[in-house]
């Protein structure tokens, strides 16, 4: 097909419901009807002659050949995006907008910062402390860190291995001295248990201390690890640390670990559309932040 002749509306329409497997979600993105994807996937299925979707029951799904054209429009569309953002960026490139995870973000990037900022003082870095994870649509983001219990990848980008994360429990010298120090598991009966998002990770550590048995333990939860590490230090209870979030608190005395006891928990990652196309400051910022952690 001669290229004055594509389908770009309808290429478009296609790419957001094919990616999304919804119609719905693709008028969102694109600002129009959901009765106009309907349409233009129609008319780019009679243009090629083939189903590109199964029209279940509230739902779509992609078939072969819609596959096929998925895999391509999307790269296609993306290496589009990242092209033209390069351009509008001259010479403004030296801005960086990273993702990251808000626990991440206040704990250990932030304090980090100023050492990026010394080797590369003519890049700015825009923290957005966000947990929702990005699809690095619109060129809207460089990088990402993200957290996961059990995936490693995502969706059209890369990563790259920060740290393991392996929990264990913290609290403040003086909540410990007004209490009593733990000395075995069991005694944390005795303590107020702070959690972060959930109580899965005290339900790890307490299989892995060997207390699977027992029953879920309360307590307040908080929205991140950040958040239940403060309330930690200000002795309102124990909060799981990852050893590498908490270190700078356990070199100054400000929390104490009690037991040798840890329980692995996922790990962080760096992520990208692609490193190999990134924007000279973004990858200084990623080879930065892979060298800080490699320790």
């Amino acid at each position: 097909m001669k290229r004055g002749r594509l389908p770009l509306t309808a290429l478009r329409s296609f790419e957001a419901a094919g990616r999304l497997l919804s119609f719905s979600r693709a008028a969102e993105e694109l600002f129009v009807s959901q009765a106009a994807i309907s349409r233009q996937v129609r008319e780019l299925e009679a243009l090629v002659g083939k189903t590109l979707f199964d029209r279940l029951h509230r739902r779509v799904a992609l078939t072969e050949a819609g596959r096929d054209l998925l895999e391509q429009l999307t790269a296609s569309f993306d290496d589009i995006s990242a092209r033209l953002r390069a351009i509008m960026a001259e010479p403004a490139e030296s801005l960086i907008h990273v993702s990251i995870e808000p626990s991440f973000a206040g704990a250990l990037l932030v304090p980090r910062l100023n050492g990026f900022r010394s080797r590369h003082p003519g890049t700015d870095v825009v923290v957005d402390a966000d947990p929702r994870v990005v699809e690095f649509r619109a060129g809207e983001v460089d990088l990402a860190i993200r957290y996961s219990a059990s995936v490693d990848n995502w969706p059209r980008a890369q990563t790259k291995h920060l740290y393991d994360v392996a929990l264990t429990p913290v609290l403040s010298p003086e909540l410990a001295r007004r209490i009593g120090a733990p000395v075995v598991p069991s005694d944390l009966s005795r303590y107020t248990l702070l959690h972060d998002t959930n109580r899965d990770g005290w339900a790890k550590w307490f299989e892995a201390g060997g207390l699977g048995a027992m029953t879920q333990p309360r307590g307040p939860i908080y929205p991140d690890t950040a958040l239940a590490l403060q309330a930690a230090r200000l002795g309102h209870g124990i909060a799981l640390g990852d050893g590498v979030m908490e270190a700078s608190d356990l070199s100054a005395g400000t929390l104490v670990r009690p037991f040798d006891v840890v329980a692995p928990c996922g790990a962080y990652w760096l992520v990208a559309p692609n490193f190999e196309r990134l924007t000279a400051p973004a990858a200084a910022f990623a080879g930065w932040v892979l060298e800080e952690f490699a320790a």
